[in-house]
């Protein structure tokens, strides 16, 4: 999906004809909590499936810090208690069995759809429901210009993540679909996570080395364009007409510290 390739009252019509109803996971665990977590739902209430119901679900070790947001009518933030695991790693990785049990116990009575996102990030224009699909992967603003062979995919053999060849590469910063899809997306990718520490591997870009095997073998319905996840570092702009969401600003050694 790209900028002109849609009319975004087509798409808005039709799902609020559907009642259509959109589920948002976030992390935030740990220093995420304060450095990110504020802008980004206020942004999202700015930006992110504006005329649709959506509930945020925040994941959070720290529930008592999550900041009160004005929201929109028929939008809510759910606060969840999660685990802090020491490593920042395994806080990215644990995140697919946290989301798998979530949907199974909440969101496939709920919600037509679920995203999942980083929460290091800022909603600047329209992310809408043309983004909305069975099965939605994300290209990698640093990734899709360059050709396959520099796509850093696990290539170690002992890793369920390896891969020696694919067609794009997928950010693990945004996925979506029906609650069916991103369960079995989720599921895949814990079960293989799993499997790897069982025999003492850890994929080279933990829960996103898996994510781009799944889509790999079972390829997503809508693909969206790097407009909806851009990092203004990158200086090459030409393709990109609107950023609807940006990295924001990082500081890893303090926020990954400790």
């Amino acid at each position: 999906m790209w900028e002109l390739m849609f009319d975004n009252n087509l798409f808005d019509r039709h799902h609020k004809k559907a009642n259509t109803a959109v589920a948002l996971t976030v992390f935030a665990v740990g220093r995420y909590l304060e450095a990110y977590l504020k802008t980004f739902l206020t942004s999202a209430e700015e930006h992110f499936m504006l005329g649709l119901p959506v509930t945020y679900f925040v994941f959070t070790d720290l529930p008592e810090k999550v900041p009160n947001i004005k929201l929109a009518p028929h939008r809510n933030i759910q606060v969840v208690k999660v685990e802090k695991y020491s490593r920042w790693q395994d806080i990215s990785m644990m995140r697919m069995k946290i989301i798998s049990e979530v949907i199974d116990t909440v969101l496939q009575h709920n919600f037509t759809y679920v995203f999942c996102f980083d929460v290091d990030q800022i909603f600047k224009a329209r992310f809408g429901s043309e983004a909305l699909g069975e099965s939605v992967a994300l290209l990698h603003a640093h990734y899709y210009k360059l050709p396959k062979y520099r796509f850093t995919y696990d290539r170690n053999p002992k890793s369920k993540a390896c891969m020696t060849e694919g067609d794009y590469y997928y950010h693990a910063a945004i996925f979506g679909g029906t609650c069916e899809k991103v369960k079995a997306l989720a599921d895949y990718c814990y079960v293989n996570i799993m499997e790897d520490k069982l025999n003492d591997v850890e994929a080279l870009w933990h829960d996103e080395s898996h994510l781009n095997k799944y889509f790999w073998l079972n390829k997503p319905t809508k693909l969206l364009s790097p407009e909806y996840c851009w990092d203004n570092f990158i200086s090459d702009t030409t393709d990109i007409l609107i950023k609807r969401l940006v990295w924001a600003p990082k500081d890893y050694e303090k926020l990954r510290a400790g």
